[in-house]
């Protein structure tokens, strides 16, 4: 009961809309942070990612929790399609880095083509205005491991090269928010192109 009742409160605080975070338009604010791809750590900067094109940043409660889960997968099987609108993604959770090193390499979920940053702190996801849930003890994943941080809510938000957010998804679940993402970096690709 103890676990439903830590549950029910995390996604009540993960699942409403974002109302307070960044709008379109806002100034994205520039984050460096200990990243995991394939299971390898590596320093992500939105600030270089920037310079390639378009990034998706997008903000998740944990790994290894069931619509994390869903979401990290529907993000790698679509990941071409990103890249094809001149994208990049990345993940960001108040998870450890040992925790998205594995959750990065596992093929269910980021499948190695998905790059996830550690904000064990929840100062990033508290620079782009989202709410940040507190550490519930006794709250597992879907591995059965003890999570032991608090929670960020579920937003995306698509930056385009010049630092500004084009867009902000929140409110919807995992695999239609990624789906909104997807759709809004192949509007950015066609405006472009005009």
């Amino acid at each position: 009961m103890k676990h439903i009742l830590s549950g029910i409160v995390i996604l009540s605080v993960v699942a409403a809309p974002a109302f307070a975070a960044l709008k379109e338009g806002d100034t994205a604010p520039d984050f460096t942070a200990q990243a995991s791809l394939a299971g390898k750590e590596f320093t992500f900067s939105l600030h270089d990612a920037l310079k390639k094109g378009p990034v998706v940043v997008y903000f998740y409660p944990s790994a290894f929790t069931e619509g994390c889960n869903i979401q990290a997968h529907t993000f790698s099987v679509n990941k071409a399609k990103f890249t094809k609108a001149g994208a990049d993604v990345v993940g960001v959770s108040l998870d450890n880095i040992e925790r998205l090193n594995a959750f990065s390499k596992d093929p269910q979920y980021c499948a190695g083509k998905l790059a996830v940053a550690s904000d064990a702190d929840g100062k990033i996801a508290k620079s782009y205005d989202l709410k940040v849930a507190d550490a519930h003890p006794g709250f597992k994943d879907t591995r059965g491991v003890e999570i032991g941080h608090g929670f960020a809510e579920r937003t995306t938000f698509i930056v385009t090269p010049d630092g500004k957010i084009a867009a902000t998804v929140g409110g919807l679940a995992p695999a239609a928010n990624v789906a909104k993402a997807l759709e809004v970096v192949q509007q950015l690709k066609a405006a472009k192109k005009k």
